[in-house]
């Protein structure tokens, strides 16, 4: 997806007050971080391992796993392409609407596949509905199908309080890949940092398409940090999540726009007549806001886009423009 993502600010002239197209809850501390990189900017002149073996070991030693069943990627994306190459003679099937990177990288890897095996991809909690499949019934699925990988892209895994596979649940599973991102949960999208999780077996045909010095030597103290201070960057998930229900409620309160249900702090909205794009448009350039449209979720339609709750003061201004502009459109 090179166009039509989120945070695309450097589409427009004018200066984005606020951005809630990005998945990214922006608001949070990170000077602890940025103030340990300013000290190790000196490993900028030399080559990072060529695979981060020691951000695998401190990431495994925090998550109780064998450091063989992760592998560290530059960003939970390159993890999804590093999958579909991995498993480029499988049939894939892909749970949607959601993230059309699953569906980009098989294309790109699976244009004929001989389909000796499965993998079915899911989303959860799912980009772009905010919805979550209850723990019990993904493993009983998984269970149910020892021959299926089952690819379980839970980046936003942070951002609710439904109860999803851990780590150390899914490793024990032959047939079970966890895709994780740092840069979510840290607010870092900048820096790209991610690993996938999963039964050592599975974890190696991941190895051995991995580029050499594909995760740079930032991102890889950025990890060793955050891995030794987990709690970096806190985040009041309650909070978010109560706010995300008042911004919700705010929005539905406007005639012609349905805000859909969630489990997550992002959410889809849909028009009842025009079109997203025309709102971004006007979002954009006369007020500065930002808004994801997500007509091109397979599956979506025109009228939908994604909003990601960020704080109170700018969730009120994004209300009022909204309003604004559906208003002066009737």
């Amino acid at each position: 997806m090179i166009q039509g993502h989120g945070d695309d600010r450097y589409r427009f002239d004018r200066e984005i007050r606020a951005d809630f197209s990005s998945n990214v809850y922006s608001h949070v501390d990170l000077e602890p971080l940025k103030a340990h990189l300013r000290h190790r900017i000196d490993v900028i002149g030399r080559y990072p391992e060529p695979e981060p073996y020691t951000l695998e070991k401190a990431l495994a030693a925090r998550l109780a796993i064998d450091p063989a069943a992760i592998c560290v990627t530059s960003g939970a994306t390159e993890a999804i392409y590093h999958i579909a190459h991995a498993f480029q003679d499988a049939h894939s099937t892909i749970l949607g609407p959601t993230f059309s990177e699953y569906a980009d990288a098989c294309r790109l890897y699976n244009s004929e596949p001989s389909a000796k095996r499965a993998l079915i991809w899911l989303c959860n909690p799912n980009n772009p509905t905010g919805g979550v499949i209850p723990k019990d019934d993904l493993v009983k699925a998984i269970e149910a199908n020892p021959e299926t990988v089952f690819v379980i892209d839970q980046s936003y895994g942070f951002f609710t309080k439904e109860e999803l596979l851990t780590a150390k649940e899914a490793v024990g599973y032959p047939n079970v890949l966890q895709l994780h991102s740092m840069t979510k949960r840290y607010a870092m999208p900048g820096l790209r940092l991610g690993y996938v999780t999963g039964h050592p077996a599975l974890i190696e045909q991941l190895r051995r398409v991995r580029m050499p010095w594909s995760v740079n030597a930032l991102a890889i103290e950025a990890g060793l940090y955050l891995s030794a201070h987990p709690d970096t960057a806190p985040i009041d998930l309650e909070a978010l999540l109560a706010e995300t229900r008042r911004l919700r409620e705010a929005l539905n309160a406007i005639p012609g726009l349905t805000a859909e249900a969630t489990k997550t702090h992002f959410f889809l909205c849909r028009l009842e007549s025009g079109r997203a794009a025309d709102l971004k448009q006007r979002l954009a350039e006369e007020y500065g806001l930002l808004i994801r449209d997500a007509a091109n979720f397979e599956g979506l339609g025109e009228g939908h886009f994604r909003i990601a709750t960020q704080t109170s003061a700018e969730n009120d201004l994004l209300v009022e423009a909204i309003r604004n502009i559906l208003q002066n459109n009737g």
